[in-house]
C-alpha cells in the first residue's frame, strides 16, 4: 500500500479522497491555487504546496507543477479526483513515466473510453447498443448537415473530449444547427483543449441511468448498480438517486451483465461509470466516465462500500475483498448538488459564509469542504456541497431530504437549497415520474408564474 499520496484537486472531493487515504494510514499532500490556501483539504492534509495563481490553467492544470510538488514531498501515487486533469490521457501516461501510480485506469483506456466518439465506437463493438448519431466527429457545416440528414432532426452536438454540458447543443434543424456548430466547437475547445464534436439523435423523453464499475486490470468486474441522473439544467446533473425509481429487478441485472461483460474484455482497471440514455425499455450508451463521479456517495450509501478507498486499492495492486455475489443493495439514497447560486437565476454567487450549519442525523451525510467563515472563490465551479440522504425506501429517503433540506443553514452566499425544498415538493418528483428534460421545464413554467 501506498504511504502518501498527492491529491491533484480541490474542494469537496479532494477532502473526500484525503478522508478515504487516512483510513487507510496513508498520509496526504494537498496542491492548492494561491486562492485555496486556506481550504479545508489544503488545512488536513500531511503537507500542502502551493503550485500557482488562481485560474486553473496555472494551477491545478499545471501538470509540471504537479509533478513537481509530488517529487519534493516524496508521493508515490496522485490521485486526480474529478473534472481538471482527471481524464487527460496524456497526464495519466506522464505521471507513470516520471514514476509515480496514477490512481486511475490505464492512459490508453482513459484515451479509448474518455473520448466520446471513441468510446461509443468501442461500445458498438463490444455489442452495446449506441444512440444513432455521426460516424466520428464533425469539423465543419457541411459534415454536420449531412449527418443530421442521416440520423433526423433533432440533434444533440456533444463535445468529444469531455462532459458536464459543456459544448453541447441542441439544433432542430438546419439554421439553428448552422448557428449553434461553432458556439459548440468554441465551447468545446475552452473547457476540454479540443474543438472536436459529434452528433446525436436527441431524445425528447429519456432517462439518464449510470452504471458503477470496478476492474482489477485483469478481466475481473464488479457492477456496484445504477444511478438516476435524470434532474438535469443545462445538461448538467442537479440530482441523482439509487436505485432508479423507472427500472425493476430484471432491467437493473440486465444492465449490470451489460457493463461488466464490455469492460470485462477491455480489461478496464479501476473506478469508471458507463452512461444510457434510457426510453422505452431500450438501454442506449452515451458515454464512460473513467474517473470517480460526483454522484458517488449514493452508491456507497446502498452498498456500504468505499468506492475511493477500493479505486486507491486497486491502483496500488490489491486484490477486490469482495465478489459480485457480495454487493448488496440495500434501501435508496438521494443527493442534492447544493451550488453557490441563485436559485432562480442560476448566477454565481461567491462570497463569504458567515453563518454555517449542516443538517445531520440518521441516514444524512454532507460531503463539503466549506465552513463558518470560508469564502467561496469565483475562479472554479460552484459546487459548494452535496447533500446524501438514505432510507430504508424512497418514501422515508424523501421524508429524510425534505427535513435536512429545511435543517441546511448557509448564510452569506445564495445557495439552491430553496430549490431542492421546492423540488422534493412536486408530485413528478415524489411519484419518481421525471426525464432529463423534466426539470428545464418546470423551471420554464415556475418562470411564468
Amino acid at each position: 500500500m501506498f504511504e502518501k499520496v498527492l491529491i491533484a484537486n480541490r474542494g469537496e472531493i479532494a477532502l473526500r479522497i484525503h478522508r478515504a487515504c487516512r483510513d487507510m494510514g496513508i498520509r496526504t499532500v494537498a496542491v492548492h491555487s494561491t486562492a485555496d490556501a486556506n481550504a479545508m483539504h489544503v488545512r488536513l492534509a500531511d503537507e500542502s504546496v502551493c503550485i500557482g495563481p488562481p485560474p486553473a490553467r496555472d494551477s491545478y492544470l499545471n501538470t509540471a507543477a504537479i509533478l513537481s510538488a509530488a517529487t519534493i514531498t516524496g508521493a508515490e501515487a496522485i490521485h486526480p479526483g474529478l473534472g481538471f486533469l482527471a481524464e487527460n490521457a496524456d497526464f495519466a501516461a506522464t505521471v507513470e513515466e516520471h514514476g509515480f501510480t496514477f490512481i486511475g485506469p490505464s492512459a490508453e483506456h482513459i484515451r479509448l473510453m474518455g473520448n466520446k466518439v471513441a468510446a461509443k465506437e468501442t461500445a458498438s463493438r463490444l455489442g452495446i447498443a449506441t444512440v444513432p448519431g455521426s460516424a466520428g466527429a464533425v469539423r465543419d457545416l457541411a459534415t454536420a448537415e449531412a449527418a443530421a440528414r442521416a440520423i433526423g432532426y433533432p440533434v444533440l452536438i456533444k463535445a468529444s473530449a469531455g462532459g458536464g454540458g459543456r459544448g453541447m447543443k441542441v439544433a432542430r434543424e438546419r439554421d439553428e444547427l448552422a448557428r449553434m456548430l461553432p458556439i459548440a466547437q468554441n465551447e468545446a475547445a475552452a473547457f476540454f483543449g479540443s474543438g472536436d464534436v459529434y452528433l446525436e439523435r436527441h431524445l425528447e423523453r429519456p432517462r439518464h441511468i449510470e452504471i458503477q464499475i470496478l476492474g482489477d486490470g485483469q478481466g475481473g468486474i464488479v457492477h456496484l448498480g445504477e444511478r438516476d441522473c435524470s434532474l438535469q439544467r443545462s445538461h448538467q446533473k442537479v440530482l441523482e438517486e439509487s436505485p432508479s425509481p423507472a427500472l425493476n429487478a430484471a432491467e437493473r441485472d440486465r444492465l449490470g451483465a451489460l457493463a461488466v461483460a464490455a469492460l470485462s474484455e477491455l480489461g478496464y482497471k479501476s473506478l469508471g461509470t458507463l452512461e444510457f440514455l434510457y426510453q422505452d425499455g431500450g438501454f442506449f450508451f452515451i458515454e464512460m466516465n473513467t474517473r470517480i463521479q460526483v454522484e458517488h456517495p449514493v452508491t456507497e450509501m446502498i452498498t456500504d462500500i468505499d468506492l475511493v478507498l477500493e479505486q486507491i486499492r486497486v491502483a496500488a495492486g490489491g486484490d477486490f475483498e469482495f465478489s459480485q455475489r457480495d454487493v448488496k443493495f440495500h434501501g435508496h439514497a438521494i443527493e442534492c448538488r447544493i451550488n453557490a447560486e441563485n436559485p432562480v437565476s442560476f448566477r454565481p454567487s461567491p462570497g463569504k459564509i458567515v453563518h454555517y450549519h449542516p443538517p445531520g442525523g440518521l441516514g444524512v451525510r454532507v460531503d463539503s469542504a466549506v465552513y463558518h467563515g470560508y469564502s467561496i472563490p469565483p475562479y472554479y465551479d460552484s459546487l459548494v456541497g452535496k447533500l446524501i440522504v438514505h432510507g430504508k425506501t424512497r418514501g422515508e429517503c424523501l421524508m429524510r431530504l425534505k427535513r435536512a433540506l429545511d435543517e441546511f443553514v448557509i448564510d452569506g452566499i445564495e445557495t439552491t437549497v430553496p430549490l431542492f425544498q421546492a423540488l422534493v415538493r412536486q408530485k413528478e418528483i415524489i411519484d419518481g415520474d421525471y426525464h432529463i428534460h423534466w426539470l428545464e421545464e418546470y423551471l420554464a413554467r415556475a418562470a411564468k408564474s
